[in-house]
């Protein structure tokens, strides 16, 4: 069976989830909040602050919106690493796409 595909649907639904973590975290800000993208099977989170962008995590669609398989980007390889799971936010880890947010606010905070 081959890895899940991201629908035109669920990428709808994703981008809504991080839009309104947006408008609820970040209260708006043109300064500071998640973009998401999408490749293959993956959902990136990065992050706009102020005048950069950074990679956050990587997130592996699994076929269900709510159990994502969860990479934090590591800026000491520059790679996203699926197997960390000692950093600061990682309790907020559930599978869903705003626990990886969360985690990574703590992870990476501005």
């Amino acid at each position: 069976m081959g890895k899940p595909v991201i629908s035109a649907e669920v990428r709808l639904e994703a981008t809504a989830i991080v839009e309104a973590f947006n408008a609820k975290v970040y209260k708006g800000s043109a300064d500071l909040y998640y973009i998401p993208r999408f490749q293959g099977s993956f959902l990136y989170l990065d992050r706009k602050e102020y005048r950069n962008t950074s990679p956050v995590a990587r997130l592996k669609y699994t076929g269900d919106i709510n159990k994502w398989e969860f990479a934090i980007f590591k800026w000491s390889r520059e790679t996203y690493d699926p197997d960390e799971r000692f950093f600061p936010g990682a309790e907020f880890l559930n599978g869903t796409i705003e626990g990886a947010m969360k985690a990574g606010i703590e992870a990476y905070p501005v």
